[in-house]
């Protein structure tokens, strides 16, 4: 009887060895995927760096702030593709936050029987799947076409205000704005709604048990308990707004002026690197691209870090 006993104190003890063991190696293994992540990470920032060195060495900062970009005379200024993306960004995450937090809502909570919920949840995550420059052709023969009555009467009727105040041209900022609000879409809901659900269901209850009606409990209470969730996928969506390409070439009108007027034709970052990359030969042009490249990099890396901080502050505020 004695010696069953220690055999089977040895066999678990190995077990436990090998399980440690195991524990170990996986440990590793994930510290290794990781640190090949952030090895990437400094590698795409310096191979970008290295091509961009020769306009960082011509013009320094001063090309943040340059509006002249003329291949003929080596002359570049990345002012107006830098407002342009940002601009046509902030276009989008402006209309695509309040209908991306809507569908979330209404396909998170009972307003509608499953049959209806879940296929139109499906229905608006499957708009992520369609190409970008299928959208743009869309955009050029729907929405442009749908558009440009509205934006007529825009011009008509407001155009002594600044947004409003010039001449459309079928494309412009408005366009591609919309566009990416489109694109974007889903990224918003989904996310937003897989946030929305995962609050626990106590706090809906206990929230009506109290007297508080549907929509009391869901802007009073799981709203705010989802704040941080829901400002990811913003910033998430945002991101992708930020480096969108082909859609928004075929929609903005490419052109690299700083207007005010949304109604005004605009250029972006990717836009102008998908248009010039590939006829670019001198290096000096090359790293005015790769510069732009820097730029939307760095961008794009202060956004998502942005992103976190405030997460985490409001992971805080709601713990306290």
């Amino acid at each position: 009887m004695q010696q069953s006993t220690e055999y089977e104190v040895s066999d678990l003890t190995t077990v436990d060895g090998s399980n440690q063991w195991l524990d170990k190696g996986f440990t590793w293994l994930v510290w290794f995927f990781a640190c090949c992540t952030v090895f990437l990470l400094f590698w795409m920032s310096w191979i970008i760096f290295e091509k961009a060195w020769p306009a960082i060495n011509k013009y320094g900062l001063g090309f943040l702030w340059g509006q002249e970009w003329e291949v003929s005379t080596l002359v570049f200024g990345a002012l107006p593709y830098i407002y342009g993306t940002l601009v046509s960004s902030a276009i989008a995450i402006i209309l695509a936050f309040p209908v991306g937090l809507a569908v979330a809502i209404v396909t998170s909570e009972d307003f509608l029987p499953p049959l209806v919920r879940n296929p139109l949840a499906f229905t608006v995550e499957l708009i992520a799947a369609i190409p970008s420059v299928i959208i743009g052709l869309w955009g050029i023969f729907v929405l442009i076409p749908f558009l440009d009555p509205i934006q007529q009467w825009l011009y008509q009727n407001l155009g002594w205000f600044p947004l409003f105040s010039t001449q459309p041209a079928g494309y412009g900022m408005l366009v591609a704005g919309l566009i990416l609000a489109i694109m974007i879409l889903p990224t918003m809901a989904a996310i937003s709604r897989e946030v929305l659900l995962a609050i626990p269901k106590e706090l809906r209850s206990g929230s009506m048990s109290l007297g508080a009606t549907r929509w009391e409990t869901i802007f009073g209470v799981i709203l705010p308990a989802a704040a941080s969730g829901i400002l990811g996928a913003a910033i998430l969506a945002l991101g992708r707004a930020i480096g969108e390409t082909m859609a928004v070439t075929l929609v903005i009108g490419n052109s690299p002026v700083i207007s005010p007027s949304l109604l005004d034709l605009g250029y972006t970052i990717p836009a102008v690197m998908a248009n010039e990359f590939g006829e670019a030969q001198d290096d000096l042009h090359v790293g005015a691209l790769m510069y732009l490249a820097l730029v939307l990099f760095v961008v794009t890396l202060l956004v998502n870090m942005a992103a976190v901080l405030l997460v985490r502050l409001i992971g805080k505020k709601q713990r306290k």
